[in-house]
């Protein structure tokens, strides 16, 4: 059992009364956040400030922040806040090392991440030069079988719960393998459910089969049979060891694997939001997201996964749009911290890292709220995501105006943080993934070695008149992205958004991954179904690579490309850094 360490101090002025908390790794987090509350309640404080001391705080389940903790401020130095468990006892066995996992809070554990002295191992797969990925042949969507070359698949033939790892155009899919029937050179693939239906059924995005110039690649993971280079693991959720193969020379001195989905959460309602909140200096680290392992993972766009989806015939006619060919209804990843209705939550010089979904989500019914001086690295899905991806209910592709507009997130703010490494297991993700958004402002933000699109800020393949309007995206460097996924930008858009304004951004040095499913079809700027009313200006790119596809009206091109100005490049990107 955790000790209780709380040390309270009162820090009177005229006219207002403070406290401080002081914890340490030892103490009970969720205790001192109840110690706070009740000091609010009481009237013995108006202001209560919880300093975490330096260390690492385990959690077995999220904080949950509630509007009777309105006006509190979490104070880290040093301090990490992770959903991990230590993995210790490892014995060497031929050249692995093996150790067993042992229940967590009662209940036996699976987990899709190790993270082995600070970095981030491999899973498990059949190939560690993703240039050298195997390509479908034949992917027959009536009898749901995917065909394959039979050499890919012969060192899985027993593995009881291996995976693929699908690209298709700019998504990938996570699709856990129910069979294999091996057919002279070839093999049938066979894949559970729900995630076999969702896949032959939803026409976009789709593989590319070998008729085309670039079939689709594909790597396998998640059988201990693959474990064949440095650095990988595995798993074996029915024995509970965990396999890894060390580098050489390699001591492990601490071994995370991660337990928790959602670290922190924010729970508020419409009449009562949680309000004013400040969390600096913490680190959120150390989470994972098991539904790829339980359902398997077929997503939409940036990692938005479908529920259903299906083709459409004959097409839907819609006024102002074109035709629609298919339906969709989404769910979303979860993240390490989560936002639902709150006014003013604030992040200031805080890390999100070592994260297996998401790392910061404004989810919904949020106003205002900065995150400012923050890193995101190391992070499986996006790095900060805000507002509605269409609600659960709401075919993806149908405008999102709600009658009640509080569910809109308005008025946020991501500036002066840096993302890299992100997107980092689902290719199709991105660094700031913002929705159906008003007033957010992004600017002065520096994105790197992402695996698709940098910034993505719209929704809904749809020109007609919805929630969104008056976003701002300024003075952003965006470098070495679409490390894995084409059919993107530095900068891309969706749908109507009256008064937005993209300006004196600097994208450059897209990636060149060989197995992409078009090389010609990324794009510096993309203006994409439905943008309209966007104004984009004064924004450096080496050349006018820019993509203007099924646009409405009211979009402003100005002075975009190589002949920007020196000094609006250079004021690109974190402010007071050398770039």
């Amino acid at each position: 059992m955790k000790k209780i360490l709380l040390f309270v101090s009162l820090l009177c002025t005229i006219g207002l009364q403070a406290a401080e908390i002081n914890i340490t790794p030892d103490s009970s987090l969720t205790d001192a956040i109840r110690k706070a509350r009740e000091m609010r309640r009481l009237g013995k404080s108006t202001e209560v400030t919880i300093n975490l001391g330096a260390g690492t705080y385990f959690l077995y389940e999220p904080l949950r922040l509630r509007p009777e903790d309105s006006g509190l401020k979490l104070v880290g130095k040093d301090a990490v806040i992770s959903g991990g468990m230590k993995i210790t006892g490892w014995k060497k066995q031929g050249k692995l090392l093996v150790a067993d996992v042992p229940d967590f809070n009662g209940r036996p554990v699976d987990f899709r991440q190790l993270w082995v002295n600070g970095e981030k191992a491999v899973r498990a797969r059949d190939v560690s030069d993703f240039e050298q990925m195997n390509r479908i042949r034949t992917y027959d969507k009536k009898n749901h079988i995917l065909w394959v070359p039979r050499k890919a698949v012969e060192k899985i033939m027993k593995a009881p719960y291996a995976e693929m790892v699908l690209h298709e155009m700019w998504c990938t899919s996570n699709l856990r393998i129910k069979s294999i029937t091996l057919q002279g050179d070839s093999a049938a693939i066979r894949f559970h459910n729900p995630e076999a239906k969702l896949q032959f059924e939803h026409p976009w995005p789709s593989p590319m089969t070998p008729d085309t110039k670039h079939p689709s690649p594909f790597y396998l993971t998640n059988a201990k049979e693959l474990i064949d280079e440095p650095g990988e693991w595995n798993h074996d959720i029915k024995t509970h060891k965990l396999y890894y193969l060390p580098n050489k020379g390699e001591t492990i001195n601490e071994a995370v694997v991660p337990i928790l989905e959602t670290l922190v959460e924010f729970i508020g309602s419409a009449e009562r939001p949680v309000r004013n909140i400040t969390i600096e200096g913490i680190t959120f680290s150390h989470t994972t997201w098991m539904r790829p392992s339980e359902n398997g993972h077929v997503p939409l766009q940036a990692g938005m996964y479908l529920t259903e989806a299906y083709k459409l015939r004959p097409q839907i006619d819609r006024p102002n749009n074109r035709k629609l060919d298919n339906q969709g209804w989404l769910g979303r990843a979860d993240a390490a911290v989560e936002l639902r209705y709150t006014e003013d939550v604030n992040f200031k010089d805080c890390r999100f890292e070592h994260l297996g979904g998401s790392g910061l989500d404004y989810v919904i019914a949020c106003r205002r709220g900065t995150t400012t001086n923050c890193t995101f690295r190391d992070i499986a899905m996006n790095g900060y995501v805000c507002g509605s991806f269409s609600p659960e209910g709401l075919e993806t592709h149908l405008p999102y105006q709600p009658t009640d507009f509080r569910e809109v997130c308005t008025q946020q703010e991501v500036s002066n943080c840096e993302f890299y490494n992100v997107t980092n297991e689902d290719w199709g993700c991105v660094a700031i993934c913002a929705g159906y958004v008003s007033g957010i402002n992004i600017e002065h933000n520096t994105i790197h070695d992402v695996s698709y699109t940098g910034i993505s800020l719209g929704w809904g393949w749809n020109r007609d008149l919805v929630c969104m309007k008056d976003n701002k995206v300024h003075a952003n460097l965006i470098y070495n992205y679409a490390q894995h996924m084409y059919d993107c930008a530095g900068i891309y858009t969706l749908g109507n958004q009256p008064g937005t304004l993209i300006s004196e951004n600097v994208v450059r040095d897209i990636a060149k991954p060989s197995y992409v499913h078009d090389p010609n079809h990324w794009f510096y700027l993309y203006t994409d179904e439905g943008s309209s009313n966007i104004t984009l200006k004064d924004n450096w790119t080496p050349e006018e690579k820019f993509l203007k596809n099924a646009n409405g009206p009211g979009n402003i091109w100005e002075n975009n490309g190589p002949q920007v100005s020196d000094e609006i490049k250079n004021r690109a990107g974190i402010r007071n850094i050398k770039k």
